[in-house]
């Protein structure tokens, strides 16, 4: 059956966890070898690969004298800086061992989240994976604050999944995949081989989401698979320290966890509106509005806006609300804030009228709305 999943496949994210590639001494050098001599394989097969490599803070710490993950940003981000030059010269080494180059690239969510630089990134990889280089993307851990972190490697990856348009995300765990339980503490946990949707109920089944090496747990694990599968790619879970996963994965063997990708598929924009751009505020929408959007799939006109929560401009990402305040849907809106309190509630044809000029009918075109599932 796997075989039949993967038979589209061509280029490939693979993310690689820090509970894999580093342990209490920092990097683990082995594993790294073989990782990427497994990778070369997938390349001699056919495959192109972007690596999401986790590992640069894990690399770092102990050249501050820190054991265990450093609690603080500053902290984190001293070890990142000592950290990532590490990671990339041990990827550096062990590719071209295989005759293979690897290439640098450092991401914020604003990188992203900007529409002109999301796509500069995209230009940037497709060119690389073009001309056959590996690239070992992460985040820049050394600079970033929370407001523009992507939360985890495991969010970054999905992300990147969508920036190169491959077909399959590959989440290399310390683990076999996603159990039904704890496998540490259930001895009767069984592992779940097939993943049609990522419901609640899968949800539930991931826990915690935090180690002591990184960010993302299982459950952070399942939300980028969620977030994957919306953009019409499959995932896979698998354990790291099995003996050319990667290689028997793509052979069609059984290996750990596989999600589904979503019968309805978004398109590249509608995916980056809903799981990049960061939202900076709140359109409040009566109860016609909302049926509007939702029931007939109309785009947010201003006579539908109730209030505004939040400073944003024009270009911004917002989330659309109920008057209950429960979020409808998220999209990139027409108007500044400023703009908008002074035409909410208005037909269209006043627009001008109260601002003097006018850029649309629509404060947010249905082609720039995600609805929530």
């Amino acid at each position: 059956m796997r075989n039949e999943l993967l038979k589209h496949v061509k280029r490939i994210v693979i993310k690689i966890g820090s509970g894999v590639i580093t342990d209490e001494n920092g990097l683990n050098v082995g594993l790294i070898e073989s990782l990427c001599a497994d990778v070369v394989t997938l390349y001699e097969k056919g495959y192109e690969v972007v690596i999401v490599s986790s590992g640069a803070v894990a690399a770092g710490k102990g050249g501050l004298g820190i054991s265990g993950r450093p609690e603080t940003i500053p902290l984190q981000q001293a070890a990142a800086a000592i950290g990532q030059s590490r990671l990339m010269r041990t990827y550096n080494d062990e590719f071209r061992k295989h005759g293979k180059t690897a290439a640098q690239i450092l991401l914020t969510r604003d990188d992203l989240a900007n529409r002109r630089r999301f796509l500069n990134a995209r230009n940037t990889l497709m060119t690389l994976l073009e001309h056959g280089i590996i690239a070992v993307v992460n985040e820049n851990d050394s600079v970033v604050v929370d407001e523009i972190r992507f939360g985890d490697n495991d969010n970054l990856s999905a992300m990147t999944t969508n920036l190169v348009e491959a077909n399959l995300l590959v989440i290399i765990s310390d683990v076999d995949g996603l159990f039904d339980g704890n496998p540490h503490t259930a001895t009767n946990a069984k592992l779940i081989s097939l993943v049609e949707r990522v419901d609640e109920t899968i949800e539930n089944m991931a826990g915690d989401s935090v180690t002591m090496v990184g960010t993302g747990g299982m459950a952070s694990k399942v939300k980028a698979a969620k977030r994957a599968t919306l953009y019409g790619v499959g995932v896979a879970i698998i354990n790291g320290r099995t003996e050319k996963a990667l290689s028997r994965l793509l052979d069609g063997e059984e290996l750990g966890t596989y999600f589904l990708p979503a019968s309805n598929r978004m398109t590249a924009r509608k995916h980056w509106i809903a799981f990049t751009k960061k939202p900076r505020g709140k359109i409040f929408l009566d109860e016609g509005a909302c049926r509007a959007l939702i029931e007939r799939g109309k785009s947010l006109l201003p006579s539908g806006i109730s209030s505004i929560e939040g400073t944003f401009d024009r270009g911004d990402a917002v989330r659309l609300c109920d008057m209950q305040g429960e979020e409808l849907a998220k999209g990139v809106t027409n108007y500044s804030q400023a703009e908008l309190e002074k035409i909410k509630g208005r037909k269209t044809t006043e627009i001008e009228k109260a601002l003097g000029y006018k850029y649309s009918d629509e404060i947010v075109h249905r082609d720039n709305l995600v609805l929530n599932n």
